[in-house]
């Protein structure tokens, strides 16, 4: 038998009553057992967060008789969380508890109040009489997700505030305890001992093996990727520690998972992971059929029409409501990239997807020319580029390169340095070719990026021959169809480096130390965790499932983008340059040299792009962001002392820079924490990093990358010189070549079923401006004012997005054949809606 603490605690000189009553509280593990089953909370312990409410019980006309205290019952309601799948398994499981009653008469739940009083006699604290929670004779057949059971705690008169609930279950099975409602007391007197005995049994202490129960939160770096057992070509660096720098992750003991601590994972928790099964299953479905004909008739591309016919026809649905058998099998078709006659990338998408598509964040601005590299020559080479103003300057509108730099037109997408040191591993496949890339674009009279050259590298491996060649914009057909090629390699750089830096590290990974060291220095009454806690709900256990699946040995990432062994090492190299202190989407877009501080515009930044959807939707985002962090902690921190007198705080802040991200601990950018300004910037970035930042980067992925001629994840052939024995097959059928650079016919079923399953929102999604537990602030009426002014805001951005995008002024998201960019839109419906901003990190 095994029994649970939930212990409720903070430090006095932090927190006022009010604050603490309807406070969020820990359970505890006090004994463990290894218990292999699926439900959150094993039959050893609990394992939640319990909320606690109270309201104030009169008790001046209790006469208390020192020789018989007087004692009152308090009413209590007990919240259980139950899996539809497994309900009638769970009925089975309490018919079994109760045919055994004659054998064991103490089944059940119990459930105790424990004081923040100690009791003079014994030494220790005062505890209630024990209530008995069975709910084998309770449970209804047709129990919704939620079921309630009432209970009584006999107390004495002299009982004092509770300050902890002891929760020990008996029964043979596990269960979700979500939360626990008390009448009858005003507030939860929580003594900072019990507090950090919670948070110290959070954080263990480093020894012993892990079980199947264990609550532990600690750090370990990425040696979980490779699989050398099944063979050399499995095995895979440790990334984590001086060679190679990076973030750390959750570690976990778990006998056969990679998923972290129980209660990151109740039912209701687990919908992400329901998704991404039910997203797997939608996939092979749709991939099946396309296997089984591409492995009778063959793989091979013979014209565009071949990757036409894996969609669905694009028609009204709503005027052919039945399903042909014809398109049973195949995917929706991508309504944000044109599939015109020629099929390929269009320079003016690619311009606009730069700024308003699925990687909206590599743009800079030139601001040097030639570009140089930043690598040893060393090893990779001369540094200097192969791009020149002759390359340049037939498409400048009569500038010199030197004018339109000064003018602030040009600007970049520069992937030399993150490809370069990984193209000798990379080419060596028969099936994988690849170049760093360098592109330069014009900013337009008419605000769009066109592109008006193209630089491909290669490794130094001949003196004689090459490594870097220029392509502009063609001026025959044979030079169209390398000018396409060469938009199809830097598409296959970005999807990369839009996977692996942007979206995985930048988002990801990244984010994760900050909710380690969360669990283990805030408890959950903190308010700063209270803040917190929705945008850090889902993220490690989806990054551990992507350790399972994605980043691992021959995972999805590897098996379906140029990168494959190297691309987790290219993001180690991506981390050396990584600076939370230009996290913030202001300082980001500075960073890059997008925009300028300027005190007058509304966001305190004039953007050197004006119709940049993504940094203008973003803006509007971080604005409201900052307001309502600004609001919450000047409510709770009113001055720098405050800031110095909370331990929690310090401590979680310090330890997510020290250990979480230790390997750049020493850097002078990290920002200080001493004032209430200081936290509102932590706390800002933060959460837009896990909101508004990952929604840009990951719910278009199926509608943006989904169509592959246009957005290739990878290439297979290099673009030929006139010099190359396959030259003279690329003049004869530029297009065949074309198509035979790109992944095959089963690969590319592979990637959209990928896509779609990761563009996908669950059913529970939880949106930004949402927040479902506002009770829990219900003594500061200050605080759930401003999360109703953060909501109202969400709804008018909604509003302000839609308007911009019917906006005709405005031709990155407005226009014939344009699609509007509503990524950043903050509410949306399940499944694939290329919209929608979730709190947190939730696939």
């Amino acid at each position: 038998m095994a029994a649970t603490k939930i212990e409720i605690s903070g430090p006095k000189s932090l927190f006022s009553n009010e604050f603490l009553c309807n406070s969020t509280t820990l359970l505890i593990s006090r004994k463990r057992r290894t218990v292999k089953v699926r439900m959150p909370v094993a039959a050893t312990a609990a394992f939640t967060a319990v909320q606690m409410e109270a309201k104030l019980i009169e008790l001046d006309s209790i006469k208390v008789i020192p020789e018989t205290p007087v004692q009152f019952a308090v009413s209590g309601k007990v919240t259980v969380e139950y899996d539809a799948m497994e309900q009638m398994k769970e009925l089975m499981f309490n018919w079994w508890d109760s045919s055994k009653t004659a054998i064991d008469a103490q089944r059940g739940v119990f459930l105790q109040l424990v004081s923040s009083d100690i009791d003079p006699r014994t030494g220790k604290a005062k505890v209630s009489k024990e209530a008995i929670l069975d709910w084998s004779r309770d449970l209804p057949i047709n129990a919704d997700k939620f079921v309630t059971h009432e209970v009584q705690f006999l107390v004495d008169g002299n009982f004092g505030v509770p300050g902890a609930i002891l929760v020990t279950n008996k029964n043979s099975k596990e269960f979700y305890l979500k939360s626990i409602t008390l009448e009858g007391f005003l507030h939860f007197d929580c003594q900072s001992w019990l507090r950090e005995k919670a948070l110290r049994e959070l954080r263990g202490n480093g020894e012993g093996v892990r079980v199947l129960s264990d609550r532990i939160y600690d750090y370990d770096i990425y040696n979980d990727l490779g699989n050398p057992d099944k063979g050399l070509e499995f095995a895979r660096p440790d990334l984590g520690g001086q060679r190679r720098p990076y973030p750390r992750r959750c570690r976990t003991g778990r006998p056969s998972t990679n998923l972290d601590p129980k209660s990151e994972s109740p039912a209701n928790e687990m919908m992400p992971m329901r998704t991404v099964d039910a997203g797997s299953r939608k996939g092979m479905m749709n991939n099946l059929f396309p296997f089984f004909k591409h492995s009778i008739e063959g793989d091979s591309i013979n014209s565009f029409a071949d990757i036409n016919n894996l969609y669905k026809e694009s028609r009204n649905r709503s005027n052919f409501p039945v399903e042909s058998t014809a398109d049973a099998f195949k995917f929706d078709p991508p309504n944000i990239v044109s599939r015109e006659a020629s099929c390929c990338l269009r320079d003016d998408e690619f311009g606009r997807f730069t700024l308003a598509g699925m990687n909206p964040i590599s743009i800079e601005r030139l601001k040097v020319f030639p570009p140089v590299s930043k690598l040893d020559p060393s090893i990779y080479g001369p540094t200097q580029s192969a791009l020149r103003e002759e390359h340049l300057i037939s498409h400048l509108d009569g500038m010199s390169v030197q004018q339109a730099i000064e003018k602030k037109k040009l600007f970049t997408l520069d992937y030399h340095d993150v490809f370069l040191p990984f193209l000798s591993s990379i080419n060596a496949h028969p099936n994988r070719k690849a170049y760093a890339t360098r592109t330069i674009f014009l900013l337009t009279q008419f605000g769009t990026l066109k592109p008006i050259a193209i630089e491909l590298s290669l490794p130094s491996m001949n003196p004689f021959k090459p490594s870097k060649q220029v392509i502009t914009p063609p001026e025959d057909a044979t030079s169209n169809w390398q000018w396409q090629l060469a938009k199809a390699h830097v598409c296959s750089n970005d999807s990369g480096a839009h996977e692996l830096i942007q979206h995985w590290l930048r988002t990801h990974a990244c984010m994760e130390p900050f909710i380690i060291a969360a669990r283990r220095h805030l408890s959950v009454m903190h308010p700063i965790h209270k803040l917190l806690h929705p945008h850090m709900r889902y993220t490690m256990d989806i990054n551990a499932r992507a350790r399972e699946l994605l980043i691992t040995a021959d995972g999805i990432i590897e098996s379906l983008f140029s990168t494959k062994e190297c691309s987790m090492e290219i993001t180690s190299l991506a981390y050396k340059n990584w600076r939370f202190d230009m996290e913030s989407l202001p300082a980001d877009l500075i960073r890059r040299g997008i925009a300028e501080q300027d005190p007058t515009e509304p966001h305190g930044i004039k953007l050197l792009i004006e119709d940049y959807p993504y940094a203008n939707d973003g803006l509007l985002i971080w604005s409201a962001i900052e307001r309502l962090v600004k609001d919450y902690v000047n409510h709770y921190y009113p001055d720098s002392n405050s800031i110095r007198s909370d331990s929690e705080l310090n401590t979680w802040y310090y330890e997510s820079i020290n250990v979480g991200h230790a390997d750049l601990r020493h850097e002078t950018w990290w920002p200080k924490l001493s004032t209430p300004d200081d936290l509102v910037s932590i706390l800002a970035t933060l959460i837009w990093i896990s909101s508004a930042k990952h929604a840009a980067l990951n719910f278009g992925q199926y509608h943006y990358g989904g169509y592959v001629p246009v957005r290739p994840p990878y290439m297979r052939r290099l673009i030929p010189n006139e010099d190359d024995p396959e030259y003279s097959n690329f003049v004869s059928d530029p297009e065949g070549y074309f198509l035979s650079s790109l992944p095959s016919l089963k690969e590319m079923t592979f990637l959209l079923s990928v896509l779609d399953m990761l563009s996908t929102h669950s059913d529970d999604e939880e949106y930004l401006g949402d927040r479902k537990e506002l009770s829990t602030w219900r003594g500061n009426p200050e605080i759930i004012e401003a999360f109703y002014r953060f909501s109202m805001e969400m709804k008018a951005i909604e509003k302000e997005i839609d308007r911009r995008n019917s906006d005709p002024k405005l031709r990155n998201r407005c226009g014939a054949g344009v699609s509007p960019y509503q990524l950043l839109v903050p509410f949306s419906g399940p499944g694939v809606s290329c919209r929608g901003v979730p709190n947190s990190i939730s696939i």
